[in-house]
């Protein structure tokens, strides 16, 4: 295992999060995006493309995950670099549980650094979103 400088090593578990999207979240967050996709807000026009309700926005659900990681840090702008792989919808109603941990740990310009590899599931504990900070 290596040793990072302030405790932190890899394989080090960030404490995990969950979160429940809600309607109004979609409502608010087309707002605030500009994403007036109707997917997201309208449940005749979801259905009528052959989805069973509205889902959310991949966005949304990649702010509420990188949580875990800016609450671990206490500093959202401890983030300088974030991606996710988007491997299932997330429908409306639907809870999601957010896990991470130390990946790697590194130098850039003599500071150090950390990857953060997360995981999200579904209720049934099928993987929605894998992400690598």
């Amino acid at each position: 295992m290596t040793v990072a400088r302030g405790g932190v090593e890899v394989g080090t578990e960030l404490p995990a999060q969950s979160f429940t999207v809600r309607r109004v979240d979609l409502i608010r967050y087309a707002g605030a995006s500009g994403d007036f996709n109707p997917i997201h807000w309208n449940e005749r026009f979801a259905t009528s493309v052959g989805l069973s309700d509205v889902i959310a926005h991949g966005m949304l659900t990649m702010a509420e995950v990188i949580r875990v990681v800016t609450d671990w840090t206490g500093d959202p702008g401890s983030v300088v670099e974030y991606g996710v792989r988007f491997t299932a919808i997330t429908q409306v109603g639907e809870r999601i549980n957010c896990r991470g941990e130390v990946a790697e740990i590194f130098e850039v310009d003599g500071e150090h650094r950390a990857r953060i590899s997360l995981q999200t599931t579904n209720e049934q504990g099928e993987i929605v979103k894998t992400q690598v900070w």
